[in-house]
């Protein structure tokens, strides 16, 4: 018995400490942090516009009829919001130029019509005033965009040379409560540099962003 004793005490200690060595550690009981997404998403964007052109005076050879015109314009544009106010872009624009009989462009009277325009090029976009709303959110912005491209026409037999356009004008944007999406619409002037052909658009937009 009296050998017994010694083994007895030291259970009596190491007992409670093994029991409490296999005891789970205890679990955290507070709230994981919320996860929170900008009101807005900027970044990387993809856009797309559309709507009417129109030109007063579309290019041709001096002394040619040079009517006012009109067609259709789409443009596709993709790039990256620097900041909250400014943006770059590449865009690439094509339109349809419905003419009367009597344009005979730079052809020397070999053809007349109806002409086509297909422009890649470069844009800035600077908002100037943002609106918010009942959140503070400022989710309706003022802007101006301007921007050039290469101006390449078709057909060739009417209009062979090919211009730099270059356009400006201001818009208004606001962006809906889905995050990535904005909707607008602008309006802007065109010129072409070479063939001193003035023109505007009327261009609504919707705009997503990565």
């Amino acid at each position: 018995m009296k050998a017994l004793a010694p083994i007895a005490l030291c259970a009596v200690f190491v007992l409670p400490v093994a029991a409490s060595a296999q005891q789970p550690p205890p679990t955290a009981t507070g709230d994981r942090p919320a996860v929170t997404f900008d009101e807005i998403e900027r970044g990387f964007y993809f856009a797309l516009y559309g709507g009417p052109l129109f030109m007063t005076n579309p290019p041709a050879a001096e002394g040619t009829p040079r009517p006012f015109s009109s067609g259709p314009m789409a443009q596709v544009e993709m790039g990256y919001d620097l900041s909250e106010r400014v943006s770059l872009g590449l865009f690439i624009m094509g339109s349809s130029i419905r003419t009367s009989a009597e344009y005979v462009g730079e052809s020397g009277g070999k053809v007349s019509g109806d002409f086509s325009t297909l422009v890649p090029g470069a844009v800035l976009r600077a908002r100037l005033v943002g609106l918010a709303d009942s959140q503070e959110v400022k989710r309706t912005w003022f802007y101006l965009r301007a921007g050039a491209g290469y101006a390449m026409f078709s057909p060739k037999s009417l209009l062979p040379d090919s211009d730099i356009l270059v356009f400006a004008g201001p818009g208004v944007e606001y962006y809906t409560r889905l995050r990535h999406f904005s909707v607008g619409v602008e309006v802007t002037g065109n010129y072409l540099v070479s063939g001193g052909s003035f023109g505007f658009a009327v261009a609504p937009n919707i705009r997503y962003a990565f």
